[in-house]
């Protein structure tokens, strides 16, 4: 309660991309008071038998996750698993750094409880994530993913060698790795997503990864903005390419039913749009692929999760594991311990 009558809107009064900047930076600074790291994680973490998960081989202290995109660079994780997350997924990382998409490129779209980003895979190259990732302590029992993509110069013909590069940097760093080919914010990355171009991808990938000896899942995010026959096609293919689970979704660039006023909207332009009204086409992909794939697959449900029932709607979807991003800003910290008691309590814990 006191994050949203009090330290949100102080937030909000601010650039988003710098708010996001600020928070991070006093989240540094506070966790080197002794005895700081420790209240946070007493306040947040909530921790009971029935919200245990065995999903890819790991042991996940609860289902609930920070998405990709908060944490781009790997420079936070230690601090950010103090709030409760089982898991936390780093990037998306590309080969080079790269500064992202002009600025201004982060919107809030408060009356929808919603965001627009077009950021455009900022960030400072997988050198560096590799060197966070391998110098950081990690905090016990915390499982980090690796999210890939490539530079946005790199031509689609190229784009393989890209994830290739990302991939083997990342590999034995992290706990799994995500492909993304959804993210609607680098120009042309979608078209990796034509079954030609995605089945390419998938099959260097999966095969690269016969060459070490030990073996990490291998996951594909996937875009809300696919037909149903398209998400079949897709998931048909990485399914042949021997993907492990999906995570669904990334942003849309659908404007429909928003409650923001019109001309906001436009004045905004391009950019994926994420929070509550991607809430329920997240949900309709989470129980296509779990039906395609016959609930063999583990799904990671993110998208417009603001609430504990949101959480819930999408593990009856047949979502395995959940994953906030836009919820953690607009509500707080506290949701995920609000999520995680109200599983203890629920019919699915």
């Amino acid at each position: 309660m006191l994050y949203k009558k009090l330290i949100r809107p102080i937030f909000f009064l601010l650039n988003p991309e710098f708010a996001h900047r600020l928070v991070v930076a006093t989240l540094k600074v506070a966790f080197t008071i002794p005895g700081v790291r420790f209240l946070c994680f007493k306040m947040f973490a909530v921790s009971h038998p029935s919200l245990r998960r065995e999903v890819f081989g790991y042991h996940f202290s609860n289902p609930v996750g920070l998405a990709a995109g908060f944490d781009k660079n790997a420079d936070y994780f230690p601090e950010l698993a103090c709030f409760g997350f089982s898991f936390i997924e780093v990037g998306t990382v590309t080969p080079k750094p790269q500064p992202g998409n002009p600025k201004p490129r982060l919107f809030r779209l408060i009356a929808d409880n919603a965001l627009v980003n077009r950021m455009g895979f900022n960030n400072k190259g997988v050198d560096y994530v590799k060197l966070n990732l391998s110098r950081k302590r990690r905090p016990k029992n915390l499982i980090i993913g690796g999210n890939i993509g490539k530079n946005t110069l790199t031509p689609n013909q190229n784009a393989i060698d890209d994830y290739l590069t990302v991939f083997h940097c990342l590999y034995p760093h992290v706990d799994y790795i995500v492909v993304n080919v959804s993210c609607p914010n680098v120009a042309n990355l979608r078209d990796l997503q034509d079954d030609d171009s995605l089945k390419n991808l998938l099959k260097a990938i999966t095969t690269e990864r016969k060459n070490y000896d030990f073996y990490k899942p291998i996951l594909l995010k996937v875009s809300p903005d696919l037909t149903n026959e398209h998400l079949t096609a897709t998931i048909k293919i990485a399914e042949e390419e021997g993907i492990d689970g999906y995570i669904a979704t990334n942003t849309t660039t659908s404007r429909d039913n928003l409650q923001a006023p019109k001309a906001k909207v436009k004045s905004i332009g391009n950019g994926g749009l994420s929070g509550k009204p991607l809430a329920k086409r997240s949900t309709e992909v989470i129980k296509l692929i779990h039906t395609l794939t016959q609930g063999a697959k583990p799904i990671i449900g993110v998208g417009g999760i603001h609430s504990p029932n949101d959480a819930i709607e999408k593990l009856k979807a047949g979502a395995t594991l959940i994953q906030v991003y836009t919820g953690f800003i607009y509500e707080g910290p506290a949701i995920v311990k609000h999520i995680n008691k109200a599983l203890i309590n629920s019919d699915i814990a």
